[in-house]
């Protein structure tokens, strides 16, 4: 069957479109061969090379594999699910255990990496949260998220820089609505300033063993509220967090 020509803009997004197109319609079942790269590249219009590239970036979503001398043969129907997504419909109490054992390390390698400007930085999100303490429960939120964040961007690793980032979206919405549920701002506006102040001190004087045992603390802390909202509303934790 001609898969038919395709316009010279984008050719390899538009190659990959058609092909994954034909799999994810079912005119490719699974364990179907794939035409080869001169058929393809026929039937498209394009050079073998877009061809190639078009059949890597089905393979990247995990609808095709190659065989070794054999060909490439359609191995899922649906495009697997990127990390964001699968974030986006994780269970908040998840995503907060992985957070705990990510986070703690970060400020381990913070207390001993951090510069004067991170420390600089450090003491300004602490600062910008007490002020938070006055406004809604969001604001609140993400001033808490910006300290944490700039404990991760002081161990200077750019990949639990971006693991972080990527938590993030899950994270916000988990604590705005576990500060809301449980009432945790009622009577106190910046529930748990005494263990950030505690762990920004412990990474600006260079202290790694505190800084772990006050950052695992107060996660430990969050995480059994979530635990304990997930019981209380018979869900299984889809938001959340302590202070925060």
């Amino acid at each position: 069957m001609s898969l038919g020509a395709l316009r010279p803009s984008s050719l390899v997004d538009q190659a990959t479109r058609r092909l994954r197109d034909q799999i994810t319609s079912g005119e490719w079942p699974v364990g179907t061969r794939l035409p080869g790269e001169t058929t393809l590249a026929k039937d498209l219009g394009v050079g073998r090379s877009t061809v190639r590239e078009a059949v890597r970036a089905l393979a990247g979503a995990g609808l095709v594999r190659a065989r070794q001398g054999a060909g490439v043969f359609v191995v899922a129907t649906e495009p697997a699910e990127d990390w964001p997504a699968r974030l986006r419909r994780a269970a908040v109490v998840h995503v907060y255990e992985v957070r705990t054992l990510v986070e703690v390390q970060a400020a381990r390698l913070a207390a001993e990496r951090r510069t004067d400007a991170d420390v600089a930085a450090l003491h300004e999100a602490l600062a910008a949260r007490r002020a938070a303490a006055a406004g809604d429960d969001a604001a609140f939120v993400d001033a808490d998220i910006a300290l944490h964040a700039a404990v991760v961007a002081a161990a200077h690793n750019p990949v639990l820089t971006d693991l972080f980032a990527e938590f993030v979206p899950a994270l916000r919405r988990g604590l705005i609505d576990l500060v809301d549920l449980l009432g945790l701002r009622h009577g106190d506006g910046n529930p748990g300033d005494d263990t950030h102040a505690a762990l920004v001190g412990a990474v600006a004087r260079g202290d790694a063993e505190a800084a772990c045992r006050t950052l695992q603390g107060e996660l430990d802390h969050t995480l059994a509220l979530l635990r304990e909202a997930a019981r209380t509303t018979g869900t299984s934790g889809t938001s959340g967090t302590s202070g925060p």
